[in-house]
């Protein structure tokens, strides 16, 4: 069928986007078109006037890792002068600074530390469960329990059911990246199978732990590469759904960024529309994955690569969460993005302004006391139509 025969049946039916649809879909619908059709889906899903948002702050409790992603320009390899493990105390203290703006969660990652023991982590989250009760500990990610796994001699399922016990929250989607073997092997050869990927955020899954799919895109591969990680996402979240009743809570991508590290570096003389992706290239993406994904409630809009002003354009086509106030981040920053910084204010104002109301959420996507926005609600101008 052609892309409008496409869009036309899956609006009309309800039906399941098939992979070989969303490969026409993304190759060939015009991006107003397809921003509309996403648009509609995502008002059948989560209504067309609150855009949700979350007060967190991320901590990056140790850059030492030995993964060595070409992308990535936070990491350090161990012995490097650069390294770093943080104390406790200085976990805590940035955990007290959130509470101090309402926050609701953290969302801890690292590297892979082959200097850190099991009890290091489990004695952490013990710590910070005792001293911040309120707070949601998201740690980690699946390539971290690997590396756990491998330095405590235990299965990953061991580590997070540990995890959980001594007060993990949820696992957060981190390390995804592209779940597709050959472009997975050219940019982190290190980083494990996409299969590893997908089991222990099935095992987080069966323990109850709150998870998120994460998806960075924009190293040169194809279409079908990015359907095919699409794919794998929605295959485990039909798994899980139906076995645990606990999934992944939503789906976020962006376009890998290339300023300050190897991968940038050793590509510089390719063609300039062969690697990242610009805010067109983008907007597609999550209008797909709106589509594609009828499984997964939320996709958020990624304002820290994209900007406040792309991100409220995501919300225009397909996305329903603005994510988070990004009260600290350095490993997105460390590739050279200056997009890091929104307020909570900040974050209402884009939201209001691209006709929605903000709401306050927890990483559970419950809805929370919300303070008022600056920017006037009553004068939003009516919502986006939604009609195909």
């Amino acid at each position: 069928m052609s892309w409008s025969e496409i869009l036309q049946s899956h609006l009309t039916s309800g039906d399941r986007l098939s992979i070989e649809d969303a490969v026409v879909l993304y190759r060939d619908a015009p991006i107003h078109e397809l921003r509309r059709a996403a648009n509609q889906r995502r008002t059948e899903m989560n209504g067309n006037r609150e855009v949700t948002y979350l007060i967190d702050r991320n901590i990056n409790y140790t850059n030492v890792c030995t993964i060595n992603c070409q992308f990535c320009s936070f990491y350090r390899p161990p012995g490097h002068h650069e390294t770093y493990t943080q104390t406790f105390q200085e976990i805590s203290q940035r955990v007290s600074e959130l509470e101090n703006i309402e926050g609701t969660r953290i969302l801890m990652q690292g590297g892979v530390n082959p200097e850190l023991g099991m009890e290091y982590y489990t004695n952490l989250l013990k710590s910070l469960k005792e001293q911040h009760p309120s707070i949601d500990l998201d740690c980690f990610s699946p390539i971290e329990i690997e590396g756990i796994a491998e330095v405590a001699n235990l299965t990953t399922l061991e580590v997070l059911s540990q995890l959980k016990n001594a007060g993990m929250h949820g696992l957060p989607g981190g390390g995804a990246e592209m779940l597709v073997e050959s472009v997975r092997t050219d940019v982190s050869p290190k980083k494990g199978s996409p299969e590893n990927w997908l089991r222990v955020m099935k095992e987080a899954q069966s323990l109850g732990l709150i998870t998120s799919a994460t998806n960075v895109f924009g190293f040169g591969e194809t279409i079908e590469n990015r359907i095919e990680h699409m794919q794998r996402v929605r295959d485990l979240q039909d798994h899980s759904l139906s076995k645990y009743s606990n999934g992944f809570t939503s789906f976020i991508a962006w376009p890998v960024q290339l300023e300050n590290n190897s991968y940038g570096k050793r590509n510089r003389g390719r063609n300039r529309f062969e690697l990242g992706a610009g805010p067109t290239e983008y907007l597609r993406h999550v209008a797909i994955s709106r589509l594609f994904f009828d499984n997964i409630v939320h996709i958020q809009a990624s304002w820290p690569t994209m900007g406040l002003s792309i991100a409220q354009m995501a919300l225009l086509g397909g996305a329903d969460d603005a994510g988070s106030t990004m009260m600290e981040e350095n490993v997105v920053s460390a590739s050279g993005t200056d997009k890091m910084q929104a307020s909570e204010i900040e974050l209402q104002d884009a939201i209001v302004r691209a006709g929605y109301i903000p709401r306050r959420r927890n990483s559970r996507y419950e809805l929370l006391d919300t303070p008022s926005p600056k920017t006037k609600i009553e004068n939003l101008p009516a919502p986006p139509p939604t009609q195909f």
